[in-house]
């Protein structure tokens, strides 16, 4: 696979399902971008459901598990953005750049505080309908790290007949 030109990655924070994660290994093969998950994750690593959803693309994608929240603070760099449905700040209003991480929580609790505080200019939402709770996580992370690459490869406006991402 060409380099991706964004060197973006994306943070998973206590992720829950595994089939949304396995999705994610997937997404993240294809747009070329690293993947981080802070334990404890809600499944065992090698669960069928997890392994099934990212068949055989945990191979073409660089994953690092991190024991928690302190062990990927460590070695953590680079801008982090949190995506959250209660941001004030829109998605397409933030301006990305390379080595940018998109940080997204659990299914079930979101973002942990620790973040929020760490970060606290930095949380960003996708826009939707009113009185809707949130997005399935793997659709978060799709839409998020696509505006984020359109942002940094394809920023020019002119039409692109090819890309540094997707091998023609």
């Amino acid at each position: 696979m060409p380099p991706a030109g964004h060197q973006l990655s994306v943070v998973l924070v206590h992720p829950e399902m595994p089939q949304n994660t396995g999705n994610i290994i997937r997404l993240c093969a294809a747009a070329g971008a690293p993947l981080h998950l802070i334990k404890p994750l809600g499944f065992v690593w090698n669960e069928k459901k997890m392994q099934r959803a990212a068949m055989d693309y945990v191979q073409h994608t660089s994953i690092e598990l991190h024991a928690d929240i302190d062990a990927y603070h460590r070695t953590a760099t680079g801008r982090h953005w949190l995506m959250s449905a209660k941001a004030d700040a829109n998605l397409y209003d933030t301006v990305f750049a390379p080595q940018d991480r998109l940080v997204f929580g659990s299914e079930s609790a979101g973002l942990p505080d620790v973040f929020k505080t760490l970060y606290p200019d930095s949380l960003i939402r996708i826009p939707m309908m009113s009185g809707r709770r949130c997005l399935n996580l793997s659709s978060a992370v799709a839409i998020t790290l696509y505006e984020a690459i359109r942002q940094l490869v394809f920023h020019s406006g002119a039409t692109h007949h090819g890309s540094p991402i997707i091998d023609p």
